[in-house]
């Protein structure tokens, strides 16, 4: 609505991203990948688990566990808890939530995990449960699970806007060339635009390098008052803006756009940049139809420009538009709702300068996005956020 902007964030921080290196399949547990980036947020931060006052959980495989349950275990106490299970909207609404917890002091510092396992049928048990209202659609097309869902959307998105696949090719072969980079990388064969196309389709259009590969993997970022990261000698990020928004445009015959949307002004006005001022851009990218759709709809180009930009631009680490600079989950790996955090993590480490072999050289300020839970036509949720340097 006109005049909604949201009220900006009075000097919260982000920091210590955490990311455990992923595995294909695992034999452990959710719990123990949630653990191992629990403890390793406490050795980045340097303080204990005791000091960390707020909790918020996102997996799909903790069966009926939830954050509740993972206090116990991990021997917190906290006086603030959330369990999020939007999927690839986690990271984008956990950050939302702790920001504005810690500001009322409702707690000092919160700890956001997500993290997966992936035994060898899990993921078939996880699409067989994740939507009744998209299996009730395509079961009896005989398709399940999401390629199909995506396939219906992609199709529709290239007729609507004359999208070649080869388009498409080139955010994936982009990101492939930065996970090359990425030494926790999952995908470390380099991958060509041919080879991209002439791909075994999965669901036509969808081809095997849209898809992501499921492994197991987990991520984290602590969020925390500016001077509470004072007090404890902590670096983090400045949140500059966020927006969410869940069943947008539903109206709409079939997804063209997200929520992104509808709130993008709210985005920059909240954060007082413009598109033009980022130094790279996390989208999340279960399929690159879906970031190409997130460059128009963040406000990088005009809806129905997706191609034109992607066409005109270098997307790799060095290029004139770094995106997805980790790899993102199309090459390094989607690790069940960590795949929701891989872009604030590493979004976080460009704007701290501790992104390594993948750093953006003076990236300074970026954006890191979120979108999750698909049924058979769309997906209903979506969040965005604009973090800087400490110096910025």
């Amino acid at each position: 609505m006109p005049g909604s902007l949201r009220r900006p964030y009075d000097r919260i921080v982000v920091a210590a991203p955490v990311t455990i290196p992923y595995a294909r399949y695992s034999i452990k547990s959710a719990h123990w990948w949630i653990g191992r980036a629990l403890k390793a947020l406490t050795e980045a931060a340097g303080i204990t688990v005791r000091d960390i006052d707020g909790f918020c959980v996102s997996s799909f495989t903790l069966g009926m566990d939830t954050g509740i349950g993972l206090t116990q275990h991990f021997g917190l106490c906290v006086r603030w808890l959330d369990h999020i299970p939007l999927g690839g909207a986690s990271a984008i609404a956990a950050l939302r939530r702790a920001a504005r917890a810690v500001e009322a002091h409702d707690a000092d510092i919160i700890a956001c995990v997500a993290g997966d396992t992936n035994h060898t049928d899990s993921f078939r048990r996880t699409l067989e449960n994740f939507s009744r209202f998209s299996s009730d659609a395509v079961y009896p097309h005989g398709a399940g699970g999401a390629n199909g869902s995506f396939a219906l959307i992609a199709r529709n998105y290239m007729r609507t806007y004359g999208v070649k696949r080869e388009d498409l090719g080139r955010i994936a072969v982009a990101q492939r060339a930065n996970a090359l980079r990425n030494p926790h990388a999952l995908m470390k064969t380099p991958l060509t635009l041919e080879q991209y196309m002439a791909a075994r389709p999965i669901a036509d259009p969808i081809h095997l390098f849209d898809c992501v590969m499921p492994c197991a993997g987990a991520e984290a970022f602590l969020v925390m008052r500016e001077e509470t990261a004072k007090a404890l000698g902590i670096t983090g990020a400045k949140l500059l803006g966020t927006i969410e928004r869940h069943n947008a445009f539903g109206n709409d015959p079939m997804q063209v756009r997200g929520g992104w949307a509808m709130d993008i002004d709210d985005l920059y006005g909240m954060a007082g940049v413009k598109p033009d001022d980022m130094d790279f851009v996390q989208t999340y990218d279960d399929y690159p139809v879906i970031s190409m759709m997130q460059f128009e709809d963040l406000g990088f180009c005009k809806k129905g420009e997706g191609a034109d930009f992607v066409r005109g631009h270098d997307l790799t680490i060095d290029g004139d538009f770094p995106h997805n600079t980790s790899g993102g989950q199309l090459s390094a790996g989607q690790a069940g709702a960590a795949g929701a955090y891989i872009g604030v993590t590493e979004a976080l480490r460009q704007v701290l300068g501790t992104a390594g072999p993948t750093q953006v050289k003076n990236a300074k300020i970026g954006l890191a996005s979120g979108f999750g839970m698909i049924n058979y036509d769309r997906g209903l949720s979506s969040g965005a956020a604009i973090l800087a340097g400490a110096a910025s």
